[in-house]
């Protein structure tokens, strides 16, 4: 007896997944970053990207923009996406970082929560989250400085994206792509007035708990092969 041969669906008619349409999305806001859109022609796209349902169909709103033309040789990872997760980080702060005419730091091996307020006034805060434990994916630091600093650093292998601004003073944030999907987000958001927010990668420094994971998913794996 014959069988009817199925044949498996083309890439185009694949169900598009949320992070198909958040690497959408960044390239469009890019472009309307690049002016090749308009805001008008950047809210349309963004409204279809929302509403499509297969890779074909998202596809149709970078065909024009030079950054659906840049592959190199294999996939890349998608970029992290530039504003968090609605829902994934509280209103309120987990911890607070505060110096007044005065110094605070948070450094060494410790436990980031979801959402951690830095106030710098006539003073200076020094947030080191090159050690630190990362028990949530993302995290938001909101920093105000009014004539003082606030400095951050995070691990080299994380994702870093600043949202901030800076009225008479200084807000530079270095926007960091990990290649690791599961790698935690970092989110720096706030105000410098007539002072300044940085947040920066601090160089050979990594996140351990990535590749703790890694390890135990490598490890359950194997036992779960022995088993057999």
């Amino acid at each position: 007896m014959d069988l009817q041969k199925q044949t498996a669906p083309a890439v185009s008619e694949l169900r598009a997944s949320d992070a198909e349409r958040d690497r959408i999305a960044d390239i469009l806001h890019d472009a309307l970053a690049e002016g090749r859109l308009t805001a008008d022609e950047h809210a349309e796209r963004v409204e279809g990207v929302l509403r499509a349902k297969t890779v074909g169909e998202l596809d149709v709103f970078i065909r024009d923009l030079p950054a659906a033309h840049r592959q190199g040789p294999g996939p890349s990872p998608s970029p992290a996406p530039y504003r968090p997760t609605a829902g994934a980080i509280p209103i309120d702060p987990d911890d607070n970082v505060v110096a007044v005419f005065s110094s605070a730091v948070r450094k060494g091996r410790w436990r980031t929560g979801r959402r951690i307020h830095a106030y710098a006034i006539f003073g200076s805060v020094e947030i080191d989250l090159s050690e630190a434990l990362f028990d949530h994916q993302q995290v938001m630091i909101k920093s105000f400085s009014v004539f003082g600093s606030v400095e951050i650093r995070v691990p080299e292998n994380v994702s870093l994206r600043g949202m901030g601004g800076g009225v008479l003073g200084s807000f530079e944030v270095d926007t960091l792509d990990s290649g690791d999907p599961e790698a935690p987000i970092v989110y720096v958001d706030g105000w410098a007035v007539l002072g300044s927010v940085e947040a920066r990668p601090r160089r050979g420094k990594v996140v351990a708990d990535i590749l703790d994971r890694v390890q135990r998913k490598v490890d359950k794996s194997l036992r779960k092969h022995l088993n057999h």
